[in-house]
């Protein structure tokens, strides 16, 4: 005989297991199937968190390196343990899934190791990890399977020399030389990482600028501060060939508008041209869900699909690639399940990369408002006229607001900064109530703080900035 449940979620990551997790809660028998050994998808297991880890511990070192001596601090002969290093994210992986773990068993939720497939719209049949079979019978099935590493053709990435971001959380030495293609968020964290411990970090990406899709003048600036940093970056060039030999791999690009080709030798490529949705070999089209063109699932706006119990969030569907999107949906979508009104406002989802200074931006950018053809003011406060920032010398970077020119309404707000992260926050809940501009101005922000930046941002919408 079949389990029978409310809802089976496929996958385990933050979409998912957030699901779960809000499904039990609203007392609707639940189960999880995922091919993993331990909870929490990519995202906790070699994404997010690890990489996280690492970007703690090497800022941490490169800071003691070369940042103290400003400080009139002196810590001779530091250095650091790679082994060790590893061993502590690897523990903080181990603690955020097992947490994970916990609240499974603290919600009753049934967690299945093993790969899921359609049979049926109500029928899932699970490939056990340990061998066998599982059929599960379910009323409501939310896919939760985010995304997987895309390549470029005829490059494989074997996780030694060529590398995706999983070998690239693995080293077990620092990179004389890393070639990094692509010049999006993982990419650029990650090549931070390895910068910091004394890798030479070469660039290569397809666009004129690094971070496509978010606002030009943070792309740009952004770029003159990580060559500042020391970091080298291709850009307009396309890669046309990766050759690995026995010490080395020699890496081929040339001008993306065309022009003589060029070589670069390094020890180590890591492949980050992006992702794709993982929907292969679910069965979808067996139970005809429909799907787009890039492989995602199609929804309506209360996360269902075009199969009656079949639901869909995250990576999967459109949108972009970030946990917390697919955590919300996740709530959202059980919530609808549970007959509830479950709600995500995709026009406020932030988006940081986690490199020093970070950069964090949400709503639309100068170009999305001129596209869209939206009047609008915008109003700019650089960090090196914030007073906690110049006491901690970390003065790179600025906010900038877009305010819509008739009615004040924050359409979209840019950082980049040494805790742009944590500052995106306050613009993401002022564009949630439909804060205006003059709102954040008037609102006061604790002194001295580079939040004050924010304030000023806003009071240079209306062209009356105090500090500057």
């Amino acid at each position: 005989m079949a389990d029978s449940y409310d809802v089976v979620i496929i996958g385990a990551g933050p979409g998912g297991y957030v699901a779960a997790i809000r499904a039990a809660q609203l007392g609707l028998k639940t189960a999880c199937i995922d091919k993993r050994d331990t909870l929490g998808g990519t995202c906790l297991n070699v994404g997010c968190m690890p990489s996280k880890a690492l970007l703690h511990a090497s800022h941490l070192y490169h800071e003691a390196v070369h940042d103290f001596d400003k400080f009139g601090l002196s810590a001779k002969g530091v250095s650091f343990d790679l082994k060790k290093m590893m061993a502590a994210k690897d523990n903080t992986v181990t603690g955020l899934t097992g947490g994970i773990e916990f609240l499974f068993k603290k919600n009753k939720i049934d967690w299945i190791k093993g790969a899921g497939r359609f049979t049926a719209k109500d029928t899932i049949e699970v490939a056990l990890n340990d061998g066998g079979k599982q059929v599960v019978k379910a009323k409501n099935t939310i896919i939760a399977t985010g995304s997987e590493v895309a390549s470029l053709p005829g490059m494989e990435i074997d996780e030694d020399r060529i590398v995706s971001s999983t070998g690239a959380l693995e080293f077990s030495e620092v990179p004389k030389h890393l070639v990094v293609i692509g010049g999006g968020v993982i990419g650029l964290e990650l090549g931070s990482v390895w910068a910091r411990l004394g890798a030479e970090v070469t660039v290569v990406e397809f666009m004129d600028q690094v971070l496509f899709g978010m606002d030009l003048e943070v792309r740009k600036t952004f770029g003159r501060i990580l060559k500042k940093q020391g970091m080298k970056l291709k850009l307009s060039s396309k890669v046309t060939g990766v050759k690995t030999l026995k010490n080395s791999v020699k890496v081929t690009y040339e001008p993306v508008k065309g022009g003589e080709p060029e070589t670069i030798s390094a020890d180590r490529v890591l492949v980050s041209v992006g992702r794709r949705p993982y929907t292969d070999g679910l069965g979808l089209e067996a139970i005809g869900v429909e799907m787009d063109d890039r492989s995602r699932v199609k929804i309506n706006h209360d996360f269902s699909t075009n199969v009656p119990g079949i639901w869909a969030i995250g990576d999967v569907v459109e949108g972009p690639m970030l946990a917390h999107k697919a955590e919300d949906e996740g709530v959202a979508c059980a919530e609808n399940i549970a007959g509830l009104t479950g709600y995500v406002n995709h026009d406020v989802i932030p988006g940081v990369v986690y490199t020093f200074p970070e950069v964090a931006s949400v709503g639309k950018s100068e170009e999305d408002l001129k596209d869209a053809g939206v009047a609008y003011t915008a109003g700019k406060f650089p960090f090196t006229a914030n007073s906690r920032a110049k006491a901690n010398m970390s003065t790179d970077g600025f906010v900038k607001i877009l305010a819509d020119k008739s009615t004040d309404r924050v359409l979209g707000v840019h950082i980049i900064g040494a805790d742009a992260g944590n500052m995106i926050a306050q613009a993401a809940t002022a564009m949630e109530f439909g804060a205006s501009a003059e709102d954040i101005a008037l609102t006061c922000h604790a002194h001295p703080t580079e939040t004050e930046a924010m304030k000023e941002a806003a009071l240079a919408v209306h062209k009356r900035t105090i500090h500057m």
